[in-house]
């Protein structure tokens, strides 16, 4: 049969409206792979799948068919800019979405909540903190609106997500609290509960909660037993993170082992990038740093960054190898490291760019400017403290002591 060009794009609409996943609307009837080539515009339904489509998303099959006014064939400017997005999958086609998104008037709700949510990663991945955190503002002000528990959940997360990276950990854990409560209380899939739980666990180790932190990522371990999607690997990465915080070194590398050898390069590659990132930034912050595992991590994250990396990732390797370099003794190229970042463009999160001016701390202090350095490890440690990171702001306060130790004791 022959419908219009809006066809996949309303499809979707109502999909997500109604809290389904592809799978879930599929229902066995159809293949997933079918239903994203229907939602993509690449195929027409039959009248049989038509039927099955109105009678699961409990709507009539003209609501599915009658395209609304305006635009080429019946389609709004933001529906085919959201269709060409979403199908598209490149940076490029999210930028258009952006200017138009920003003339859109009237336009549905959940539409505008779809283009937000392609926006607000494409900001993530650029780096674009505060216009990723606008994004997610407007994205969970509109989930509130709907009332789908489904859109609420996966907007609090990942405003939880955006606000523990800018250093906001107070409300970050609120709302990591709020989605992972949403999740429980109305059984959502364990992908949307997953993910609430990773940041819900990450901000809690930031507010220096390690035992619910440690409880937490004993939950979401057990919630993605036997899974082998990312979801799984970042669980094991979060566990990771959490031993690195309590000094269970051991567990530490049996987790990080785990992950790296759960995931493949060519299925998730960015995934892949970033967490040989993070694996090398924990074995660092080992004691003493585990310098060797670091180094390969880095090497192999290197190697990949041409490829598939992006600009928060590319100031990561920076900085770890800056800190690899320190942990070396190899000062001078410590030095070195540090003076190529470009602070004008610094896309880093909050707790690496703390991390970073505490590298320089020490930096300051073994080139001959204890006063220097030390004064600065005391703001830094002030400036965490005052944003709710205490855990951070434990780090740098021993880092600090251990200064003065060693000082006294020549």
């Amino acid at each position: 049969m022959t419908v219009d060009s809006s066809f996949g794009a309303r499809l979707k609409a109502i999909r997500v409206q109604r809290g389904l996943s592809q799978a879930a609307l599929a229902d066995g009837k159809i293949s997933t792979g079918y239903l994203s080539r229907l939602e993509s515009g690449a195929r027409p339904p039959t009248e049989r799948v038509l039927a099955h489509l109105a009678q699961r998303l409990d709507v009539d099959r003209s609501t599915l068919l009658d395209a609304p006014p305006g635009g080429a064939d019946g389609a709004s400017p933001l529906t085919q800019a959201l269709s060409i997005a979403a199908s598209a999958e490149s940076d490029e086609a999210v930028e258009g979405l952006v200017d138009v998104l920003a003339e859109a008037a009237d336009e549905d709700a959940l539409l505008r909540w779809q283009a937000l949510w392609l926006i607000a990663r494409y900001r993530e991945r650029q780096g674009e903190r505060a216009a990723e955190q606008t994004c997610l503002e407007s994205l969970s002000a509109l989930a509130d609106e709907s009332g789908l528990p489904t859109l609420q959940c996966r907007s609090r997360t990942q405003l939880a997500r955006c606000l523990r990276s800018t250093g906001q950990v107070g409300r970050a854990l609120d709302l990591a609290l709020s989605a992972y409560r949403v999740a429980q209380q109305n059984e959502l899939s364990s992908q949307d509960t997953g993910r609430a739980l990773l940041v819900l666990v990450s901000t809690e180790v930031e507010f220096g909660r390690l035992a619910e932190a440690m409880e937490h990522v004993r939950d979401l371990v057990s919630l993605v037993a036997g899974r082998t999607d990312t979801l799984r690997v970042e669980a094991l990465w979060s566990a990771a993170t959490v031993c690195s915080r309590q000094g269970d070194d051991e567990a530490v590398d049996a987790y990080l082992k785990q992950a790296m050898a759960a995931l493949d390069s060519y299925v998730a590659p960015v995934l892949w990038v970033r967490l040989r990132l993070a694996a090398a930034s924990l074995y660092l912050q080992s004691k003493p740093p585990r310098t060797e595992a670091a180094s390969a991590c880095l090497t192999e994250a290197e190697a990949a960054l041409p490829i598939v990396g992006t600009p928060v990732q590319e100031q990561e390797l920076l900085v770890l190898q800056a800190h690899l370099a320190f942990a070396e003794g190899r000062y001078e190229d410590a030095r070195a490291a540090y003076g190529g970042v470009d602070f004008d463009a610094l896309v880093l999160a909050y707790r690496d760019r703390i991390r970073l001016e505490t590298l320089d701390s020490l930096l300051l202090i073994v080139e001959g400017h204890q006063e220097q350095g030390r004064a600065q490890l005391k703001r830094l440690g002030e400036e965490a403290r005052r944003a709710l990171n205490l855990d951070l702001a434990a780090d740098i306060w021993l880092l600090l002591a251990e200064s003065l130790e060693n000082s006294l004791s020549r």
